[in-house]
């Protein structure tokens, strides 16, 4: 972080005042640990925090120390509001462009409040007072452990603080084999665990946790998966019926997606899962080496994230998107 920033950020926190911490609409896990890893560091620095989500997180992050604080703003739209409207500060965490909250960006771009942006993500907007945003960090966790550092406040780092970073960590960077983790991340992590952060414990509530349904899914994921070697790729499908024959709930798709990098000689992976209400096709991308997903999201898909790790949306139908993604393949280099 820049000095002026570091300064202007301690004189916003130097006395005690309403807060609210957003993170982006569809919480992963480095959304949640970096928002409650806030909100347990703000309350320990004696301020009135509040986290709001655009809409639910899934239910294997639940057990998260804080979550069932997290008021949700689909659910209680009047309640959250004027949450937001007495918010003397806002921090965005792990998003950097208002429209990421959904319905919620009509709210926020209304307030007068200052906000403080902390985000590893390319491209951010011009919205916040002050904006910690940095592309070289695989996950927002780790951001927030510098921010806490950096306002000389490291000592606060406790257990339950700890916890919630492990996790943002974890999770985003693909339970440590993403390109940006590096020494440093693992250094902080062994920080974390001298704590007492059970890293043990944490990936099997992550990671062992699933429901009959959800496996039912990510078998039909692999049922459905189609391969083309020619061009390093390998994409699936999930209907809405197919989802809906399964009971899933929020959080059954996480991780999917990955399944098409494990085929030895793919660099290119994509899943396409049909949401009836919001009347889109939700996407995610992932690669492998150099080949920009991010571009890719960004230019075809009205979307965007990381080099090797990216979403976007379709408002076509399955089959029209899936046709659009193969005529793709054969006019890039994987």
């Amino acid at each position: 972080m820049k000095i002026q920033d570091i300064q202007a950020v301690q004189e916003l926190l130097s006395t005690p005042k309403k807060i609210a911490i957003i993170p982006h609409r569809g919480p992963d896990g480095d959304a949640m640990g970096s928002t409650l890893g806030l909100y347990h560091f703000l309350l320990k620095n004696h301020h009135y925090p509040t986290v709001i989500s655009p809409n639910e997180f899934p239910d294997f992050l639940a057990w998260m120390p804080g979550a069932d604080k997290i008021k949700i703003y689909e659910k209680d739209r009047e309640n959250c509001t004027a949450l937001l409207q007495e918010a003397e500060l806002i921090f965005t965490l792990d998003f950097n462009a208002l429209h990421r909250t959904g319905e919620m960006e009509n709210v926020l771009a209304q307030l007068q409040s200052p906000f403080i942006m902390i985000d590893h993500h390319q491209n951010p907007d011009d919205y916040a007072a002050v904006t910690y945003s940095d592309t070289s960090f695989g996950s927002t966790c780790e951001m927030l452990y510098n921010f806490i550092t950096a306002l000389g406040k490291k000592d606060d780092i406790d257990f339950t603080i700890g916890t919630c970073i492990y996790t943002g960590i974890l999770t985003d960077s693909g339970s440590f084999k993403f390109p940006k983790t590096t020494g440093t991340t693992h250094r902080i992590v062994a920080e974390l665990i001298d704590l007492g952060v059970q890293n043990t414990e944490i990936p099997s509530l992550l990671f062992d946790n699933s429901s009959y349904g959800r496996l039912q899914i990510l078998g039909r994921a692999l049922q459905n998966m189609i391969i083309y070697p020619k061009f390093k790729t390998a994409y699936t499908t999930l209907t809405q019926e197919e989802l809906n024959s399964f009971n899933y709930v929020k959080g059954d798709t996480e991780g999917i997606v990955n399944y098409g990098l494990s085929i030895q000689g793919i660099h290119f992976a994509a899943i396409f899962i049909e949401n009836k209400e919001e009347k889109i096709i939700k996407i995610s991308f992932r690669s492998q080496g150099d080949f920009d997903v991010n571009q890719f999201a960004r230019e075809h898909f009205n979307g965007g994230g990381h080099r090797n790790a990216a979403g976007g949306k379709s408002e076509l139908t399955m089959e029209e998107t899936q046709k659009k993604f193969e005529d793709l393949l054969t006019k890039i280099s994987i």
